[in-house]
């Protein structure tokens, strides 16, 4: 028998997060570097990888840690991309404004958030859906043109937008 007393409830979860984190911490975080090329985002994604298995309700049961880890740094790193590429193409899309029209500084950040949420928000349609979705809200072309530009059926594009603006009344309801 072991001298060692058995863990549970709060202490077990505690001792499973620190043999997880300095079991996996140092992998994760050479893994990130080479992916991002950049020692602080690398670093950041880490904590931000490690802040989210933190927050599971039974870490002890996590069976491939390194597997979850890497899923989890993933979706971060896509996240990440995807904020970084819309804020690029706002930044961009703004530097064509000629300089009486540009928004102030308060303006942009509060334009940013938003894109951010709506974003979010789109996150859980298909790509296909939400293509579909922007170019209609946003573009305000046709269904046929959608479905044209997509290769589907101008009853898929409207299934498509359906499901995208269901998405944003739940929304609106919720909040």
């Amino acid at each position: 028998m072991s001298s060692t007393p058995a863990l549970h409830g709060p202490a077990l979860r505690r001792h499973v997060l620190h043999c997880l984190f300095g079991d996996h911490h140092g992998w994760l975080l050479q893994r990130l570097r080479a992916r991002l090329g950049c020692q602080h985002d690398a670093a950041d994604m880490a904590a931000e990888t490690f802040m989210q298995v933190v927050a599971l309700p039974a870490p002890e049961g996590i069976r491939e840690p390194r597997a979850l880890l890497t899923t989890i740094a993933k979706r971060l790193m896509y996240d990440t991309w995807r904020r970084r590429d819309l804020e690029r193409a706002y930044l961009q899309a703004l530097a064509l404004q000629p300089e009486a029209v540009e928004p102030s500084a308060e303006e942009r950040a509060l334009t940013m958030e938003t894109l951010l949420a709506i974003d979010a928000l789109l996150d859980g349609l298909s790509p296909r859906a939400r293509t579909a979705f922007l170019c209609s809200q946003l573009d305000g072309m046709k269904y046929a043109d959608i479905a044209a530009m997509l290769g589907v059926s101008t009853i898929r594009v409207r299934q498509y937008v359906a499901k995208g603006l269901k998405l944003c009344c739940r929304e609106l309801l919720e909040s």
